[in-house]
């Protein structure tokens, strides 16, 4: 019987470690798919001959990007508003969430502010209403049209909001013994255990406005005033317009597929995530239970 239930047990672990091995490879399939295109020749890639090793192996791909000054400016672009949005919509929604973690007794119009934020969440005023107040307040074509409209998003405001509330109320107690203004409460106690919450909410803004290229295409005219995701779509939507191209840009993008261009667009995007992702990886997971429960 011990020997039946041993043989048992490893029979379910293999079939666990198999299951598991399936799913990894379902998951890095399309990564690898996608590293073996960008790498490879356009006619390889545009004949559906690359699988998961680069056929004619070329860098033109990439070439094409990083050559281009374009590249940079728009590159510096997002970089500017990832640092300039992460760091407003932090601001912003650390500001949010400290009040509404408070009582009704401390802040008597909490619940008031708690079913607007509710309804703007589950209610999205949509593309054209949110164009028209953009347009309005004369932000098209500037900058702060790819910043503000993500300032300040609800779900990370809920998420760092529970995370105060779960902070044990003798701390904020004794501060207040020992005279300490809530803003000094905010600064000195809340903020400082407050890490794995601010990780986690700098890691989703960061990555949202990284990603995003649609708000360029919406609100932004000057090309030279593009984020990168933005600039890298015009140049997949420029490989397939040829009729707009000169016979020379035509030969050079007869060099590389739209598929290559695509593929290599999609790694060059990737990077600075892949970078910046394993240094708060540590914190995800902790902020987000942290922040989803209240005591």
């Amino acid at each position: 019987m011990v020997r039946s239930h041993t043989l048992g047990s490893r029979m379910v672990t293999t079939l666990i470690y198999l299951a598991m091995l399936l799913a990894a490879f379902l998951s890095l399939a399309p990564l690898v798919n996608t590293i073996a295109i960008s790498f490879s020749s356009g006619t390889a890639a545009a004949s559906g001959a690359v699988n998961f090793v680069p056929v004619d192996f070329s860098w033109y791909a990439y070439s094409k990007i990083m050559q281009d000054t374009a590249f940079w400016r728009a590159f510096g672009v997002s970089l500017a508003r990832v640092v300039v949005g992460g760091g407003l919509s932090l601001v912003l929604t650390i500001l949010m969430a400290f009040p509404l973690s408070r009582s009704a007794e401390q802040f008597p119009a909490r619940n008031m502010y708690m079913w607007a934020m509710i309804f703007a969440l589950l209610f999205n005023g949509g593309m054209i209403p949110t164009y028209m107040v953009i347009y309005k307040l004369g932000l098209i074509n500037s900058f702060w049209s790819l910043v503000i409209p993500g300032a300040v998003n609800i779900w990370n405001v809920i998420l760092m909001m529970n995370f105060f509330k779960g902070i044990p109320s003798a701390l904020e107690e004794a501060a207040v013994m020992d005279g300490a203004s809530p803003l000094q409460i905010l600064l000195k106690i809340f903020l400082p255990i407050s890490i794995p919450s601010l990780a986690t909410i700098t890691l989703f803004t960061v990555v949202g406005y990284w990603n995003d290229f649609f708000s360029g295409l919406l609100y932004i005219n000057d090309q030279t005033k593009v984020p990168l995701q933005t600039y890298l779509q015009a140049l997949t939507l420029q490989a397939q317009n040829l009729t707009l191209l000169s016979k020379e840009e035509i030969m050079e993008l007869q060099k590389v597929s739209s598929l290559s261009l695509n593929s290599a667009k999609i790694l060059v995007s990737m990077i600075p995530i892949l970078l910046i992702y394993p240094l708060m990886q540590r914190f995800l997971v902790k902020g987000l239970v942290l922040g989803a429960v209240k005591e």
